[in-house]
């Protein structure tokens, strides 16, 4: 039974099906479900317990662009700038071309951090022309945000991409190479999709200002994102920084940092004026 854990990846196939030169593969699927999810989830709460009032089609619209665009400029810039800066219509152009006829290659790779300010960005967007507050529209959306965290790791598992290091654990897993590793997209699974979705939950019984559940959800997924790097294994475009640290850790305490700043800002903002009253 151990052996048939161990060896689980080396026996799923990461495509769903294939119709011709167009590929599903579950990893879409996956992100797909988790979309679909987090609609139905919002629709709920849009309608059961909160007084904003707006178009939920567009709000989803607006956010998947905008987490499309950012974390494929990310993606370029930051993990793989030479080569799409040697062919820049990769960086959204599924299809190559050759004397055979059209292929469809995909899109890999896309950087978390600049999704999340390309969604931070549209959301902003939708809210101005829709005279909405900002803040408090994604105090309702960020509480549902981990459940789509949750199947896209799921995905990155079925796809074999993003494993973890190398281990001696007993339940990690040989992803094709042979040695044992960490399976860290299920522990990001876990931690970024689960443990998130309930800490968050949690804080929406209690009301600080507007904004804040926005910065409880990037504060903490940054540290969970910091502390589960650990296992992931580096990636190969980026060396480790000063031997020890991932550059997406790094990018993980800055983003964490500013949360907490903006965090204590707010806070003291309404202290005083509290005290004023």
């Amino acid at each position: 039974m151990l052996e048939i854990w161990q060896n689980l990846p080396t026996f799923i196939n990461p495509i769903a099906f294939q119709i011709g030169f167009f590929v599903v593969r579950w990893y879409s699927l996956m992100w797909m479900t988790g979309i679909i999810i987090i609609y139905f989830v919002l629709k709920k709460e849009k309608i059961g317990k909160t007084k904003i009032y707006f178009d939920l089609d567009k709000l989803m619209f607006y956010l998947m662009g905008g987490i499309f665009l950012g974390g494929r400029l990310g993606y370029a810039l930051f993990y793989n700038f030479n080569y799409y800066f040697q062919n820049p219509t990769k960086i959204f152009n599924p299809f190559s071309f050759n004397s055979e006829g059209i292929h469809f290659e995909g899109l890999y790779g896309m950087s978390y951090f600049g999704g999340l300010v390309g969604a931070l960005i549209a959301g902003f967007i939708f809210a101005r022309r829709n005279k909405l507050d900002f803040f408090s529209l994604a105090d309702l959306v960020a509480p549902v945000i981990p459940l789509g965290y949750f199947f896209g790791r799921v995905g990155n598992f079925l796809n074999g991409e993003l494993f973890g290091r190398i281990t001696t654990m007993p339940w990690g897993m040989n992803f094709g190479d042979g040695v044992l590793r960490h399976p860290s997209q299920l522990y990001e699974a876990a931690g970024e999709g689960i443990l998130l979705f309930f800490i968050l939950n949690y804080l929406k019984k209690r009301s600080f200002f507007s904004g804040h559940l926005l910065l409880f959800y990037i504060f903490f997924y940054s540290i969970i994102r910091f502390i589960l790097e650990f296992f992931r294994q580096p990636d190969l475009q980026k060396s480790l920084m000063w031997n020890f640290l991932t550059f997406n850790q790094v990018i993980a305490l800055i983003f964490s940092s500013f949360a907490i700043l903006f965090w204590l800002i707010n806070y003291v903002m309404i202290k005083g004026r509290k005290n004023l009253i």
